[in-house]
This record gives structure tokens, C-alpha cells and sequence, in this order.
């Protein structure tokens, strides 16, 4: 038997107390055989070292002596009550050795104080679960919407007018629209990360099995932090993401990555894209267009590009297909740091 289980009983030290508490939520079907488990625990002299058959036989006899002793009518009710009490503490004793092992391997791997079992374990959320091959929509109490992807799951408060805060846990990944509301942010817990946001469109990707989490924005703008927890200082601080960046949280190296995604998309209606035909239009402009088409910040020296003008069509065209045309207009290149566009070029005559 195990020896922790075993000091759970017997000793009700607080750790063990809560560690199985939070077990008996998660499992509230285990109650009745828990229940007994403990009373066999409690009834019996309990041994370092697996008991031999002998000594088995003996703390059997004891048990059936504490629990069947109770006067009998005859012969044949007596063999009744010993087959029925050694088959109940055998299956006791194998309930106690299986739960052990669980105990002992779980709990050398418990679940980390920030996983989803663990943040809502102890909260009256609602809790929907995407156990289909599609995406699922929800609508939240706030009109917020979210689009659950396939074995995806999410948890929220039955009303958000109640704390400062609309708090939402994800274990999973789910593109969330969010309704504006400047006094409540609204904040997505995935694991090691928190999102929080006021009003904004955007995808968390955040499986438990995958070695990193991705935030990925749409419109608006996202602040994301990684809980203090996950932290080797204990400090964080809050990075900013807008449109068509993404930030990828590596779980193992603790640190996060921006870039942009590999085929933004506009924010801006599809007749500023039909607009974007230029003849010896200033570079600036040009850039200006773009930048505010994509949400995506575009960064060079204005002082050095101050004299280039573009002549192109660049209407119905990706985004990097249009910064290589306008690149290549005026003998310039671009790299992409932290999620923008750094220019470089000699500058036009």
C-alpha cells in the first residue's frame, strides 16, 4: 500500500489534505471508494512492507472481526458474511494500491500551479468543451465571441459584472472577438501567459503538449505577459502586439519571440487596396499606405529616402510582394525585427 496515502489518513497533514481535496473535484465519482479505502486505512494496523499470507490472513480475520461482529444466526450466514468481507477487502487493498501508485507518480508531476486543471479547479465557471472535428462559436456574458478549434476547451464566470476584470482559461486554441469595455479588460489565462486586451481581435494557440504558445493578433492591439510563477525572476513585463504579429512564448526557455505572421492580412477596407496605384508618388506616402493598410510598423530614415518617388500598381497584391516592388524601385532591402519592417537603402539622387 502506499505509504503517502496511508500518511494522508493517518497523520491529515494540511499539503496532503489539499492535494487530495483538489483530486476528490476532479474526480467526484471516487468519493464512496476513497470513503472506504480510508476506513480500511483506518481499521488496520498498517505494515511498512507488503504483509506476507500469513500475516494477510491474520489483518483479514481482524478486519472481519471489527466490521461483521455482530451476532449470527447460523453456520451458513457466517461463511456468507467471511466470503463477502474477504472479497470487499480485496478489492479494497487493490483500490488502495492503484490509487497509490497514481498518488505517487502524480504527485512527483503534479500539475503546475498555473495549468488549466489548476487555476480552475477551484472557481464556479462555466466550462464548454470542443470535442468535435469543427470550430465551435460562443458568445460570453459581455457579447464577446470566441471560436473554439477542435479538442479545445474554455472557461468563463457566469456573469463579468462582477469583478474589475472578464477573466476567460483556455486549454487549447480559440480566436476570440472582443467586446469594447474600457473599465473591464478582458484577459485570456493560457497556461504560462496571460492576454489582455480592452477591445481587439486575436488567436491564442496554448496545448498542453505543445512546447510553446502563440498570440496572434487580428485588429487592435494586445498586451501579453507571462505569469510571475513562470518566471526564473519572479519579474515580467508586458509586451505589446498589434495587427499582424504574433508572439510565441518558447515553454522551456522562458522567453518570448515577435514576428510577423507570413501573409499579414488588411485591416483597412478593400478600396484603400484598390487605390494603391502610384506614379511618382513620394516614398513616404507609399510607405504611410502600406503601413496603415497592414497595421504593420514600417521603419527607415526619412532624411536618406526624403527624394525617392514609386511608380507601381500594387493593388491585389500580398503584402511582402508589395514591399519587394517598392524595395526594388529604389535599390533598397528590409528585414523584419520584432515585428516590423526595418528599411535599409543609399537613398534616391
Amino acid at each position: 500500500m502506499d505509504e503517502d496515502f496511508i500518511r494522508w489518513v493517518q497523520e491529515k497533514k494540511e499539503e496532503d489534505e489539499q492535494f487530495w481535496a483538489g483530486w476528490l473535484q476532479l474526480h467526484p465519482d471516487k468519493h464512496l471508494v476513497i470513503a472506504e479505502a480510508r476506513r480500511v486505512v483506518e481499521c488496520i494496523q498498517l505494515q511498512k512492507n507488503i504483509p506476507g499470507e500469513p500475516e494477510t490472513e491474520q489483518e483479514i480475520n481482524k478486519l472481519i472481526q471489527i466490521i461483521g461482529a455482530q451476532p449470527q444466526q447460523d453456520e451458513r450466514r457466517s461463511k456468507i458474511v467471511l466470503l463477502k468481507y474477504k472479497w470487499w477487502y480485496a478489492a479494497a487493498v487493490l483500490l488502495l494500491c492503484t490509487t497509490g501508485i497514481w498518488y505517487f507518480t502524480n504527485r512527483k508531476t503534479a500539475a503546475p500551479s498555473f495549468a488549466y486543471a489548476s487555476v480552475t479547479a477551484y472557481k464556479h465557471l462555466i466550462e464548454h468543451t470542443n470535442g468535435s472535428q469543427t470550430p465551435e462559436t460562443l458568445t460570453l456574458p459581455d457579447g464577446s465571441r470566441i471560436t473554439l478549434a477542435p479538442q479545445s476547451r474554455v472557461s468563463y464566470a457566469r456573469l463579468f459584472d462582477t469583478d474589475s476584470t472578464r477573466d476567460v482559461y483556455l486549454l487549447g486554441e480559440a480566436f476570440f472577438e472582443v467586446t469594447k469595455n474600457p473599465r473591464r479588460p478582458f484577459r485570456v489565462f493560457a497556461n504560462e501567459i496571460v492576454t489582455k486586451v480592452l477591445g481587439t481581435s486575436f488567436t491564442i494557440r496554448s496545448f498542453e503538449k505543445d512546447t510553446a504558445i502563440s498570440v496572434t493578433v487580428r485588429t487592435g492591439k494586445v498586451s501579453v505577459y507571462a505569469l510571475p510563477q513562470t518566471s526564473a525572476t519572479g519579474k515580467t513585463s508586458e509586451i505589446i502586439l498589434t495587427p499582424n504579429q504574433q508572439l510565441v512564448y518558447e515553454k522551456t526557455q522562458q522567453n518570448f519571440r515577435k514576428e510577423l505572421l507570413g501573409n499579414p492580412v488588411m485591416i483597412s477596407p478593400r478600396t484603400i487596396d484598390q487605390s494603391m496605384v502610384y506614379d511618382e508618388a513620394p516614398l513616404e506616402k507609399v510607405f504611410n499606405d502600406l503601413s496603415r493598410s497592414y497595421g504593420i510598423n514600417i521603419v527607415c530614415d526619412s532624411d536618406a529616402l526624403e527624394k525617392c518617388t514609386v511608380t507601381a500598381d500594387l493593388k491585389n497584391e500580398p503584402f511582402f510582394q508589395k514591399l519587394d516592388l517598392i524595395c526594388r524601385a529604389i535599390g533598397a532591402r528590409y528585414e523584419l525585427i520584432d515585428g516590423q519592417v526595418v528599411v535599409e537603402a543609399p537613398g534616391c539622387k
